[in-house]
């Protein structure tokens, strides 16, 4: 790569990842113009104009409601995320969040702050206090787990450790997920069947237009008396406005979210956690180290792995001419590209074209140089989106 990529960097990126960006191929920083890629965790860039440089966005993280996802697949820009990056911290918050419930850990903490501390009679305040916050234990419950992704797996994984019996739900469960999934857990049949079985209901899926308000006024009726519902994937997922009659008809126990809100604010029987689900060290630092190898490779070598709106794509360089072609799963596109090149005296070394929905995606290899006229000649192809001419120049 002759000039250094510029990449913008909107949030604190963890230093472990930016440094996988090395200094001689790439300019990184706040600041700076015409970027070629922007790293992002929680900065909103649909408020923002994004540069006409931008070939790539990478979200250090596993969410990408902050990311105009739709206008950049128009554009022909993947988007880049971290799924699975952060699943052990998320996992370890779910654990909490049980406990929290269970045992009634936050009336409990409340209980003790109110406390006089110079009371002649604090111990015995303590003692009558503290039979009012009697819990239960872990072993033997049910936990219901509505999404059966990395975090999900991971949380039946230990549940199950903790004795606890595990029901799952995931009309769309990879096979990679259902490798991972332990052979104890039992498969439901819907969402509804989780709700009327577990004692704890754990979500993790993503928001979209089929999971938003998954758990509603309909549905949270079909819980058991005194249950918990746990949601450390996305606020819209669960209805606040069915959460707070659940809560009101004792139906529901507590409700454990990450997602403070005005409607939840103050309720004695919510926990309202201020985003701390994916908030380590380590899970920074994942998602960075992840996201940016994955952007890398892409801008270098046009491959694609864990876009949200583009498919995977993986082809060994064995040339060092290769172009990158996004365009719309139309018919005969990869003739009119083949075509293109056949006319230009170029020879197809390889090519690879994958497509998603109505994207797609093609790498080409070829043996001698590709003028920038060619490349012209392919962008004007009707349907593609974006071309990228990557020489390997190392």
């Amino acid at each position: 790569m002759a000039d250094r990529l510029p990449v913008l960097v909107l949030n604190q990126i963890s230093a472990s990842g930016l440094s996988r960006l090395p200094a001689e191929h790439y300019r990184v920083g706040k600041d700076v113009a015409d970027p070629a890629a922007i790293l992002v965790r929680s900065a909103d860039l649909h408020t923002m104009e994004i540069p006409a440089s931008v070939r790539a966005i990478g979200r250090a993280g596993a969410g990408t409601n902050n990311i105009p996802v739709a206008a950049m697949t128009q554009r022909g820009v993947p988007v880049f995320n971290a799924p699975g990056a952060n699943a052990n911290a998320v996992k370890e918050m779910v654990l909490a969040g049980m406990l929290i419930a269970a045992r009634q850990i936050a009336p409990a903490l409340r209980f003790v702050a109110a406390l006089d501390p110079a009371a002649p009679d604090l111990d015995d305040q303590v003692e009558s206090g503290k039979k009012a916050f009697a819990g239960y234990e872990l072993q033997g419950q049910t936990l219901g787990i509505v999404g059966l992704g990395r975090i999900g797996c991971l949380v039946a994984d230990a549940a199950i450790k903790l004795g606890m019996n595990v029901l799952g739900f995931d009309p769309d469960i990879t096979v990679d997920a259902a490798w991972s999934l332990p052979a104890q857990v039992k498969r439901a049949a819907s969402v509804n069947e989780v709700l009327r079985s577990a004692q704890f209901v754990t979500l993790h899926v993503p928001l979209l237009e089929a999971t938003r308000r998954l758990i509603n006024q309909t549905n949270i009726g079909l819980m058991r008396p005194g249950a918990v519902l746990l949601n450390f994937s996305r606020d819209g997922v669960a209805s606040n406005a069915a959460v707070l009659e659940a809560l009101a008809a004792e139906r529901l126990a507590a409700y454990v979210c990450d997602f403070p809100g005005a409607e939840l604010h103050g309720h004695p029987r919510v926990v309202a956690l201020p985003h701390l689900g994916a908030s380590t060290r380590e899970a920074e630092e994942n998602c960075a180290v992840m996201v940016v190898d994955q952007l890398r490779d892409y801008l270098e070598h046009g491959q694609i792995a864990h876009a949200v709106n583009f498919p995977s794509v993986n082809m060994a360089r064995e040339s060092a001419y290769r172009v990158a072609i996004a365009n719309a799963n139309v018919p005969n596109m990869l003739g009119q590209i083949s075509t293109t090149m056949a006319h230009a005296g170029l020879n197809i070394h390889n090519m690879v074209n994958k497509s998603r929905g109505e994207m797609a995606y093609t790498l080409v290899d070829v043996e001698s140089a590709v003028a920038s006229g060619v490349l012209q000649a392919l962008g004007a192809i009707d349907g593609v989106l974006a071309v990228r001419y990557l020489p390997d120049l190392r």
